[in-house]
């Protein structure tokens, strides 16, 4: 019993009365061994109504439809007792309930409660005729107990749909059918029917019996249960009594009819009798009826809805659908049902399209059968119809569609988009790129190799999902006639192998490329533009693949729009690498390695798509070890800046070998750059360090700020107000002497390091400050990396202008290499001269240069003494050379001449060109400087 009862508790909430009665009867009849089973409910007619039964022949249970509530049966004593009720089987009872009707049974039955009172009774028939034990009796009340907490979560019956009798079409058919009239007594249950009445159900007045019973046993079983639930709504509310339903006359034949009636109250209020009308509607329900067939069979799945989203006509498409019988789902509300809720959203769509009062439509996927369906709604009068069609192949066949022609676009699209990007691409990288990123994906290949034919052999421009050794050995590979390669290239014509079996079939000699590259099918494409072959492009499969005639001549012809691109590529290639050539051979190739400072630049020219740029810098070796720094930029791009940035470097050279002023330097330049032409302009800044006196001296015309970091770490700009840049600007050019501690770091730039479209000037140089912060302490190729690195970074250095950098890190000459005298302005002063040398040359153990740096000093102190005017002043300077410096007061510059045999003079500057490796003369604020470098003795 424990498990019946377990097996009853399990079944889910919400099931139909119907389920739960059978249930309950097939559990009770089973375990107390029971013949049959049967459920009664009272109704407002005074009267049990069976609406269950199992076990019963159908022609035995219509003597139980309707059992008199006050009568000795089993159902009517359980409720009236409000406890269980046993009848054993009595040859004397009624004929209604006579031994020869039921032979040799007995009812146990026990009350069904609705509330503190009885409502109906749950009745057993025993087939030995012995009442139940106690422990039957327990469990009998278990399963009712069971059955009234089930019935009360169960969905209202259904009730067929019903037709809008208020039409004016239905009004005019009524007139010509006999309407036959009929009176309740509520409280005494007598009825009354005219003549009419009793013709539409068949009866015989002479056997008519007026009692309630009688009409409720005329009412088809299906029909009872909602009928009585209207009856009861119209007694308690008060309301018009409306209802369309089957009653069954004497010969076994069913009839559609319809009732109303109002109730009457007596003279407290309380319901006394109902009065009302009753009809035939036969001939409407037999096209209703071939309708409801129609709707039965339709391929599409219909469902009728009432206001209340319950279900009151489902067809069978709608069943499978649903995955219920119509018996199932009448009564349910639609959201209830194990599919629907599986829906998400469902309900809310459905009532917003109810809200509307239009039709709707719309698809849904039910998840557990992943079957697709179109609902389309249409409200009517009294709810909502449902139309349910199965589109999943059609919505299949439509996503395969769409999803070909989304391919198909997307393909166009890529094409157009390779047509654009070969269009801008400058070089045969871009090119490799361009067919890299726009063909692979939408032929779903995972390989690319692009090859240019430079003679007889074949070199990469580009390559994607290959291993670096295997390009390595492909790259400059001598070609040979048994690779498909080779021939593609010799028939003109592509070559397609659809899997490492065809491969290795056709070239047995590299049978193991597949395997090494992991590569399954290929199309080799020969490039070939204005008759000549180009180069080759392979596009590699990682799996066997035959692609279609389609796809084939496609690919034909994005090779040809790749060859063209190609073409135009390599002779940009060619005019750019040597533009580039150029401009690199222009540019000092090493740094000179000087006492005064140490240094390290870096240039990084312009993307791909610019031409050559005019950037420019040096570093140029001074007399008495002074330094120039020259940074520079040529306004615009192309081969006339970059030659105009060779003409000025070149310039720049002459004029520091001149030893003239930075002023000067920059107003020189500034004319070459105006001879050239209006719109000819460059920036530059020109500075000149002596590490004699750690002075700075530069000029700049619009050029960037110089920023000095000093060796405690504090970074500092010079201020001062820019000139324009050369081409642009009239002389006098602003100096600015800047005193530099040792060790202090000199950055010069140009503005293509610190300025973009993505930054502005100022932020750049911001930013330039920042990173000098933490990295000047480091060495100088380290500093440059850090400020290329942080400024451009790697996925930024596609820029649209050059940039450049100089690192400068200054160094001193210490007191003890640097000696000077004053000298007297009479011809004792050569002597002076010469005896200082001596000492001087002794103290640094340079002894065996004295006797030539003797002769120098003289040559040049008795040239003073006899050509210029002082004050004249002798200098010696230690360091990677010996310089020797005689300064006075005169502009008069000496020169070399060629002396004859009878001149007297003359041979002085000859002597001292021929005992030192290089001499000149350099202007001083106060006159002149004549100096001379002479190698130090070897150690």
């Amino acid at each position: 019993m424990k498990a019946r009862l377990g097996l009853l508790n399990a079944v889910d909430p919400g099931v139909t009365e119907q389920e739960v009665f059978r249930l309950a009867l097939h559990h009770a009849a089973t375990e107390l061994g029971a013949l049959g089973g049967m459920v009664h409910f009272s109704g407002p007619m005074s009267a049990l109504r069976l609406v269950s039964a199992t076990g019963i022949p159908p022609a035995l249970t219509r003597l139980w439809e309707i059992v008199a509530q006050d009568g000795a049966s089993a159902p009517a004593r359980a409720v009236q007792l409000g406890g269980p009720a046993w009848v054993p089987a009595d040859p004397e009872a009624s004929a209604e309930f006579s031994a020869s009707a039921w032979p040799g049974t007995g009812s146990a039955a026990v009350p069904v409660f609705g509330g503190d009172h009885a409502v109906g009774a749950f009745t057993v028939l025993t087939g030995d005729g012995g009442e139940p034990t106690e422990e039957q009796w327990a469990f009998l009340r278990a399963v009712t107990d069971w059955v009234e907490e089930r019935v009360g979560q169960a969905p209202p019956p259904a009730r067929p749909p019903q037709r809008n009798w208020n039409s004016s079409r239905v009004r005019e058919a009524l007139e010509e059918v006999q309407v036959g009239s009929w009176e309740w007594g509520i409280q005494s249950g007598g009825l009354y029917w005219d003549e009419a009445a009793m013709a539409l159900c068949g009866v015989d007045p002479a056997d008519f019996v007026p009692r309630i019973e009688t009409f409720m046993k005329a009412v088809h079983p299906d029909d009872l249960p909602w009928m009585l639930a209207e009856v009861e709504r119209s007694i308690r509310d008060r309301t018009l009594y409306q209802a369309e339903f089957r009653i069954r006359r004497p010969d076994g034949s069913t009839r559609w009819t319809q009732a109303r009636a109002k109730v009457v109250p007596d003279d407290e209020g309380e319901p006394l009798r109902m009065v009302g009308g009753w009809w035939g509607t036969e001939e409407s329900h037999s096209a209703r009826d071939a309708l409801a067939r129609a709707l039965r069979h339709m391929s599409d799945g219909f469902l009728a809805l009432d206001d209340d989203w319950r279900i009151v006509f489902a067809n069978l498409e709608a069943e499978r659908t649903l995955g219920s019988l119509e018996e199932e789902l009448l009564g349910r509300i639609l959201w209830e049902l194990p599919r629907i809720r599986q829906v998400r959203g469902l309900e809310e769509r459905c009532r917003s399209a109810a809200a509307a009062a239009l039709p709707a439509g719309f698809d849904i996927r039910i998840p557990d059968t992943g079957r697709c369906y179109h609902l389309r709604l249409v409200p009517v009068p009294e709810g909502t119809t449902c139309y349910c069609a199965d589109v999943t192949e059609i919505r299949r066949n439509e996503a395969e569609r769409e999803a070909a022609e989304r391919a198909a676009a997307q393909r166009s699209a890529r094409i157009a988009e390779l047509t654009t990007d070969l269009a801008m691409a400058t070089t045969s990288q871009d090119v490799a790129d361009a067919v890299a990123r726009r063909v692979m994906q939408p032929f779903g290949a995972v390989g690319l190799i692009m090859q240019t034919i430079e003679g007889d052999r074949a070199h990469t421009v580009g390559a994607v999902g290959y291993p670096g050794e295997f390009l390595d050995r492909l790259d400059g590979a001598l070609l040979r006639e048994a690779t498909p390669v080779w021939d593609s290239l010799l028939q003109g014509a592509p070559v397609f192998l659809s899997s490492a079996e065809e491969y290795a079939a056709r070239y047995p000699g590299y049978a193991d490329w597949p395997r090494e590259v992991g590569k399954q099918s290929w199309a080799f494409l020969p490039l070939t533009a204005a008759g000549r072959v180009l180069g080759s492009c392979t596009i590699s499969f990682d799996h066997p693949c035959r692609l279609t005639g389609e796809e084939r001549a496609l690919l034909i012809a994005i090779s040809g729009l790749v060859a063209q691109a190609l073409d135009r590529a390599r002779l940009y290639d060619s005019v750019h690498t040597r533009a580039q050539e150029l401009q690199r051979g222009l540019l000092p190739r090493v740094l000179p390695q000087l006492p005064a400072c140490a240094s390290a630049a870096r240039y990084l020219p312009a993307g791909h798509d610019m031409e050559v740029g005019g950037d420019w810098y040096d570093v140029i070796p001074l007399s008495s070890g002074q330094v120039a720094l020259v940074i520079g930029d040529v306004m615009g791009h192309g081969l006339s800046e970059a030659a105009t940035m060779g003409r000025l470097r070149t310039a720049v050279h002459t004029l520091a070998d001149l030893e003239l002023p930075p002023d000067e330097v920059m107003g020189r330049l500034n004319d070459i750059v105006s001879d050239l032409g209006e719109d000819s302009y460059a920036t530059c800044l020109y500075a000149i360090y002596d590490p004699t006196t750690l002075l700075c001296t530069f000029v700049r015309a619009g050029h960037p700020q110089l920023v000095v970091v000093h060796p405690d770490g504090s970074v500092h700009i010079p201020e001062q107000a820019p000139d324009p840049p050369l081409g642009a600007v009239e002389p006098p050019f602003e100096t600015v002497e800047l005193p530099l501690p040792e060790g202090s770091l000199l950055v010069l730039y140009t503005d293509g390091l610190v300025e973009s479209a993505r930054r502005d000037f100022d932020e750049g140089l911001a930013c330039l400050t920042g990173l000098l912060d933490t990295a000047h302490s480091g060495g100088l190729d380290q500093v440059c990396d850090v400020l290329m690195t942080g400024l451009l970074p790697a996925d930024q250095q596609d820029i649209d202008d050059d940039a450049t950098l100089l690192v400068v890190r200054v160094h001193a000459l210490r007191p003890d290499q640097i000696a000077s005298w004053e000298l007297a302005e009479d011809p004792r002063a050569a002597g002076e001269a010469r005896k200082h040398v001596r000492e001087q040359l002794a103290e640094w153990d340079l002894d065996e240069l004295t006797m030539s740096t003797e002769l120098i000093v003289s040559e040049l102190v008795g040239n003073v003494v006899r050509h210029a005017k002082g004050p004249i002043q002798l200098r010696l300077l230690r360091s990677a050379e010996l310089v020797c410096e005689v300064s006075d007061g005169s502009l008069t510059t000496p020169h070399i001449r060629r002396a004859t045999d009878t001149d007297e003079g003359g041979r002085g500057l000859q002597l001292v060109a021929a005992l030192c490796q290089r001499w000149g003369t350099r202007y001083t604020p106060t006159g002149k400087c004549i100096w001379t470098e002479q190698a130090l003795p070897s150690l």
